[in-house]
């Protein structure tokens, strides 16, 4: 009984130390990446400030404030964050906590997985799923003090959550990750697909086929491993909430190969939403406009993080607390019981 314990023992041991070689080696390649794409970035910039003329300066429209509380407006800190980015060093914190949010019980007994649930979206909906009720699995990269903040937010609300780094691109680590929840929790309600790699890129010829093959594995390779893994756990009334993108809308000239992803993202929510309808359990997806969190400084450099949102209609990026209760919205069967395969924008209006 003794050699059993031992045996599983080290083999849980070299099961944690592989996914966690497996993390280094995806932020050491997105960070290769990330610097082949700013070296292109400071060539541009050079190439432009030489050829700057100057220009007549149009009229500014002012930013749209619509909510129960004032989110900040641009200019957004011209800051550029390493891959994968981490929420704590952002210089304006994102806005997550939804103050003026009251939960009611809408996910009471619950239980949820939410991969990138350590910043941004992620984090935004993980508390507000336990406002509600839901204790909450948040599935990260390497990002451990983001992670270790959200959990203590979680908590704060009354509920348990458990932290669990990995790759999603690693359809193993994805079941993994399912069981630990299941394990902690008893039960799997609620999966949101949130986690996400983005590099932009002036031209096609310049996405090589690490870049193209890291935005496919983690942004639509990971929906699907971790949806495989966690529906032999899902029940009737279970629900899939999927994060889409205005990209996946409309395109974006520079996130050719993230926009791709985000369209096939819509695409999935609609053909599993079909596919599972006769097991009652639902598939949705939230389509954000921009948004302020660490995954567009880790990407832009800083002049045009500076900018970020300012083009959309209401003229400034929303705050994850403003995205999140649309995840809430489709996540609990006593709203949203007749919405399925749905891409809900929710992009500040209709033109993102």
């Amino acid at each position: 009984m003794a050699q059993s314990t031992s045996r599983g023992t080290h083999d849980g041991d070299a099961s944690k130390s592989k996914h966690a070689d497996a993390v280094r080696e995806t932020v050491q390649r997105q960070r290769q990446i990330q610097a082949e794409t700013d070296q292109r970035d400071e060539q541009k910039k050079s190439q432009q400030s030489q050829q700057k003329q100057a220009g007549g300066k149009q009229q500014e429209k002012a930013p749209v404030q619509a909510g129960a509380e004032r989110e900040p407006v641009n200019p957004m800190p011209a800051q550029h964050l390493r891959k994968p980015g981490n929420e704590h060093e952002l210089r304006e914190a994102p806005r997550f906590l939804a103050n003026e949010y009251r939960g009611s019980g809408k996910l009471e007994g619950m239980a949820a997985l939410i991969t990138g649930g350590d910043s941004g979206i992620g984090r935004s909906v993980a508390v507000l799923f336990a406002r509600e009720g839901a204790d909450v699995a948040i599935v990260y990269l390497s990002e451990h003090q983001d992670a270790e903040d959200t959990k203590r937010y979680v908590e704060d609300e009354g509920r348990r959550c458990l932290a669990i780094s990995g790759d999603v691109r690693d359809s193993r680590f994805c079941e993994e990750a399912v069981a630990k929840a299941v394990e902690a929790f008893g039960r799997l309600d609620v999966l949101v697909n949130n986690a996400a790699f983005q590099q932009h890129s002036e031209k096609l010829e310049d996405i090589t086929d690490e870049h193209l093959q890291e935005t496919l594995q983690t942004n639509i390779g990971g929906y699907l491993h971790m949806a495989r893994a966690a529906l032999p756990h899902m029940k009737q009334g279970a629900s899939i909430i999927n994060t889409g993108s205005e990209t996946g809308i409309f395109g974006s000239k520079q996130l050719l190969d993230y926009s791709a992803t985000k369209g096939a993202i819509h695409a999935f929510t609609k053909a599993l939403a079909s596919n599972l309808l006769d097991r009652g359990i639902r598939v949705n997806c939230v389509a954000p406009g921009p948004v302020w969190t660490p995954f567009n400084p880790a990407d832009a450099p800083p002049e045009k993080v500076a900018q970020f949102g300012k083009s959309s209609d209401m003229g400034r990026p929303a705050q994850p607390e403003e995205i999140s209760p649309a995840f809430v919205f489709l996540a609990s069967p006593v709203c949203s019981s007749y919405v399925n395969g749905v891409v809900l924008p929710v992009m500040g209006g209709p033109h993102g």
